[in-house]
């Protein structure tokens, strides 16, 4: 894991964590928004993190997070973020490590699945298949995600969609894409899962809610968290709030970790 920071004159710290398949630089702009008012963590997990690692499992990248917050002397975070499977990273920190978390917001965060296990394996070979065929294509990439809409404001589509197609090629192996879609559908968790005091919400995008709803994030999340409160995005898709409108993201966690509307 490699551990971006930012904002590290600030006192109050933000902990991160990315979705998956994406490169560390996604992420820099909103990274840079919070690190006006907070000393930011980005947590970048194995397989994304050009160290030539691979993804072992999501339990892994909440420990290394852990440790490596831990090792820099903190063992109290004012607020924590993350993004799809840094969501299921964030859920599973709550869960298992002993760090207080003030504030945390779990942005489409994947959840297990209560499914049979050969069913689970289905459909992250499903998964895995898609993935593989998608971030070795230019051509598959823009279908999948239209450049007018995923390109973010000032980039050329172009440049943007080369870069992040020689990301993908150069430093996401077969092994990591299967075992990223494997681990953060099928996670361990706890029973029961300890009491928290962290304010919590969950966020989605209204195009995404149906899908989160279906695959039983949004139940799971607030059973386990009942003190989560609930936020929908209008007009949004998944993780297209902090990878394409930073300052509006910034906004929106610093709406929550203030108290303000």
């Amino acid at each position: 894991m490699k551990v971006y920071e930012f904002g590290k004159e600030n006192e109050k710290n933000f902990v991160m964590f990315q979705c998956a398949v994406e490169p560390w630089w996604v992420f820099k702009a909103p990274a840079e928004e919070m690190a006006k008012d907070y000393h930011v963590y980005l947590m970048i997990a194995d397989g994304h993190d050009e160290l030539g690692t691979e993804f072992i499992s999501l339990e892994k990248y909440a420990k290394d997070a852990a440790d490596y917050l831990r090792w820099n002397g903190i063992n109290h975070v004012d607020a924590m973020y993350g993004i799809s499977m840094g969501g299921a990273a964030v859920i599973r920190f709550l869960a298992t490590e002993n760090i207080p978390v003030d504030k945390a917001i779990i942005d489409a965060g994947i959840t297990p699945y209560p499914y049979p296990k050969l069913i689970c394996r289905l459909i992250s070979v499903k998964d895995w298949i898609m993935i593989m065929l998608v971030t070795r294509s230019l051509r598959l990439m823009e279908l999948a995600c239209p450049p007018k809409r995923w390109t973010p404001a000032g980039e050329d589509p172009k440049a943007h969609y080369r870069a992040l197609l020689e990301f993908y090629k150069k430093h996401y192996s077969a092994r990591t894409i299967y075992n990223v879609f494997w681990s953060t559908d099928n996670y361990s968790m706890p029973d029961p899962v300890p009491h928290v005091d962290t304010q919590i919400e969950y966020w989605y995008g209204e195009e995404e809610k149906k899908a989160r709803e279906s695959e039983h994030d949004i139940e799971f999340v607030c059973r386990t968290f009942p003190q989560t409160v609930l936020r929908e995005f209008k007009g949004l898709a998944h993780a297209e709030l902090v990878m394409m409108f930073p300052k509006r993201f910034a906004m929106e966690v610093k709406r929550f970790l203030e108290g303000t509307e």
